[in-house]
């Protein structure tokens, strides 16, 4: 019996690579390129959460500083209803601005992780490995992974939607008040069974080795 073949380091053999695609499946795989102008749109409304945000921030700014103009803006923009007038920027005020600014981050987090693990989940590889910047929950992203991340962040959402609600409920109606709460209780429920099923569908692990 002929003893085998010394492995060579230097040269490691190359993966043949398989049967071009038939002209049929090529142009069907290709098709997933029809989503890149859906992500470069997400990426655009991206901008324009930022020229809000930094919009709001000034705002705020120049209303701690005694801008009545600036007040204004905020209380119309936030939503703020009150019998007596504002005349200053109070905690109240400064409390909706703050949650605001606080949703506008979380609904851009939101865009970030469909825009790129989207894109790396359906269209193509981005190559990251190794990079200093990847984020930590691209290097095991799936669909499944993806869908639970992505309910978690509406979670994140809605909390500080019914939190900005509570705050300013004397502008809102006990219906308004219990719908946003109901909606709120069904995104936990579909949560927890999208997490419940990616459970049941995840394959099992093998049982460990003793020895």
């Amino acid at each position: 019996m002929s003893a085998p073949e010394p492995f060579d380091t230097r040269n490691p053999p190359v993966p043949r690579r398989g049967s071009p695609l038939r002209p049929l499946p090529k142009l069907i795989f290709a098709s997933r390129w029809l989503q890149l102008p859906l992500y470069l749109g997400l990426i655009v409304a991206q901008a324009v959460y930022v020229v809000h945000f930094l919009v709001e921030l000034l705002h705020l700014v120049e209303a701690a500083f005694g801008s009545k103009e600036a007040l204004q803006a905020l209380i119309t923009s936030i939503g703020y209803k009150t019998t007596a007038p504002v005349g200053t920027l109070n905690e109240t005020v400064i409390m909706l601005v703050v949650l605001a600014l606080i949703d506008v981050v979380m609904i851009s987090n939101l865009l970030i992780m469909v825009i790129v693990g989207g894109y790396e989940t359906f269209v193509s590889r981005m190559d990251l490995e190794g990079h200093r910047d990847q984020p930590e929950w691209l290097s095991h992203v799936n669909a499944s992974v993806l869908k639970v991340k992505l309910a978690t962040a509406i979670i994140g959402i809605s909390s500080i939607h019914l939190l900005k609600t509570f705050i300013n409920a004397d502008n809102y109606t006990d219906r308004v008040l219990i719908a946003q709460t109901v909606i709120h209780i069904a995104f936990l429920f579909s949560a927890m069974a999208i997490a419940y099923t990616d459970r049941l569908m995840a394959p099992a692990h093998p049982p460990a080795d003793p020895h």
